[in-house]
């Protein structure tokens, strides 16, 4: 009689752990979601892998945590986070949280996930409290602050950070954007922006965890995003997930997906430690301490964040980085393709006529070189040639082309190939502004050199090193400005091995071995 009393009262007190709860609401509200509405939002909600290896990568927590979880969801971060400091020897007094989810579905179901957190709290003996803001978080918090710019924040406001930011466009003319330049903040993803505002409102020494697409951590669109987290805060820890779909494989995100750590006005430590694994349910995590300066280069004037995950990694960066010329040095710049084709499109022909120059884009890649033209495709061949189109060609010449965007499907983030005059009889080109094109003063390369470039671009080390700081299938101008190079002589003389054919990837990769 007694021990099935004592079992009764065991089943009575037994708390259901608020992030299994939050998880079975997220698979059963997903698919109810507006698709065209969680796009417009960006909402892309973490599953209870993720959420609970973000919880538990902060470090020693105050005893009294006041914490913020922007962009919600059903309260998934926040329980993680609940779970993690209830199964902590040093557990908190307290944890006050404050919620801003500006979907009003997603607001209920977030309500009752908090009043979970708060039965799991009370079973480990820590208070716990809660707000939801059912408001957009960056405009509420910029707004809310007053017009006085030295006031924009409470700076004692926040103990800790934890978020899965939206992922979309801030149009470049809306009130969120005008309101992150009053803070000094220029970015054009939410997600970035979401970041700043909420580093901005932790206290000295506070933690920010967050995951977001890695694409923040080179090109020249992040570079004000890199410098304002570098600025206010230590980087002190970096995951990531070596397949890109893996973070968020139930919404199809495609993006390569990192989580940090950044703790708010501190010195940067030496090291910062990197770790990696295959999927969020990996045990087999690869953990690494990189030296800071290997990590953000002391002479990068952009600030890429690159990422080594392994020693094999470590050792292609030394090597690469330790070639000795930069484009400038070779005397060579690349450029974005000049036809912008919407803006040009009264000018455009399917295929070559009187009046009419090349017109260069992607699919015109074939096996090293540009193929022209390529009939019955979908894109235009060619463009008039009139004093309104002189300014988008170049002369005829060698030129090297990569592609600035690839396909989820290709395996390298690096393609170039020769724009070879001997094989398009033709005194101006187009290139269309989904390519890079290298040139000397708006001209063509010699001929060897752009070879000796092409290979090394094409090469397999060149291309796993521009990985270290490129997550995303975008190739830009500035990123290929970063690249360290071979000098003129070595990239003449590599060249020489490109002949009328490109060789295979394993020639490749021997002859540019040689130059590293």
């Amino acid at each position: 009689m007694v021990n099935n009393l004592m079992e009764l009262l065991e089943v009575e007190v037994q708390v259901v752990p608020a992030l299994d709860y939050a998880d079975t609401l997220r698979h059963e509200v997903s698919p109810t979601l507006d698709p065209k509405q969680r796009k417009k939002l960006g909402q892309f909600m973490t599953p209870a892998p993720v959420a609970t290896f973000m919880a538990g990568m902060f470090d020693q927590l105050p005893k009294n945590i006041r914490l913020l979880d922007a962009g919600a969801g059903v309260g998934s971060l926040t329980a993680a986070f609940v779970r993690e400091v209830c199964k902590r020897k040093n557990r908190p007094r307290s944890i006050d949280v404050t919620n801003f989810e500006i979907d009003s579905i997603l607001g209920q179901h977030l309500a009752e996930t908090l009043a979970v957190c708060a039965d799991e709290c009370l079973a480990a003996g820590i208070a716990f409290t809660y707000q939801i803001v059912t408001e957009d978080y960056i405009l509420h918090t910029l707004q809310s602050a007053g017009p006085l710019l030295s006031k924009l924040f409470d700076p004692q406001q926040y103990d800790c950070a934890i978020l899965n930011p939206p992922y979309a466009k801030i149009n470049s003319n809306s009130k969120t954007r005008k309101a992150l330049s009053s803070l000094g903040v220029e970015t054009t993803n939410l997600y970035a922006a979401f970041v700043a505002v909420a580093l901005d409102q932790l206290k000295q020494g506070g933690q920010l965890i967050a995951i977001t697409p890695r694409s923040f951590c080179n090109g020249s669109y992040f570079e004000p995003f890199r410098r304002f987290i570098l600025e206010h805060s230590a980087l002190h820890k970096i995951h990531v997930y070596e397949s890109r779909k893996q973070a968020f494989k139930e919404d199809d995100v495609l993006q390569e997906n990192i989580i940090y750590q950044l703790v708010k006005s501190q010195p940067q430590p030496a090291t910062v430690r990197i770790s990696s694994s295959n999927s969020p349910q990996g045990l087999d995590a690869l953990t690494r301490d990189v030296s800071f300066a290997e990590v953000v280069l002391p002479n990068d004037p952009h600030k890429f964040i690159r990422l080594a995950v392994s020693d094999e990694d470590s050792d292609l960066a030394q090597r690469v980085q330790a070639l000795p010329c930069t484009l400038h040095d070779l005397g060579v710049t690349v450029s974005t393709g000049r036809v912008v084709d919407f803006r040009a499109q009264d000018y455009l022909r399917k295929n070559p006529e009187l009046g009419t120059v090349p017109l260069i884009y992607p699919n015109h890649f074939n096996g090293g070189f540009v193929s022209w033209p390529k009939l019955g495709a979908k894109k235009p061949n060619a463009l008039v040639s009139i004093d309104e189109t002189a300014a988008l060609m170049v002369p005829r010449g060698t030129y090297v082309l990569t592609k600035r965007f690839t396909s989820k499907e290709e395996k390298r983030r690096l393609v170039a190939v020769i724009y070879d005059p001997e094989r398009i009889d033709a005194e101006l080109v187009g290139f269309e502004n989904h390519l890079n094109y290298f040139h000397i003063r708006g001209a063509g390369l010699p001929g060897d050199l752009a070879r000796g470039l092409a290979l090394f671009l094409n090469s397999t080390a060149v291309d796993l090193y521009f990985r270290q700081f490129s997550g995303h299938t975008q190739v830009n101008a500035t990123d290929l400005r970063n690249l360290h190079y071979p000098t003129t002589q070595q990239l003449v003389s590599t060249g020489r091995h490109f002949g009328d054919v490109l060789p295979t990837q394993e020639r490749i990769d021997q002859v540019v071995g040689e130059l590293l």
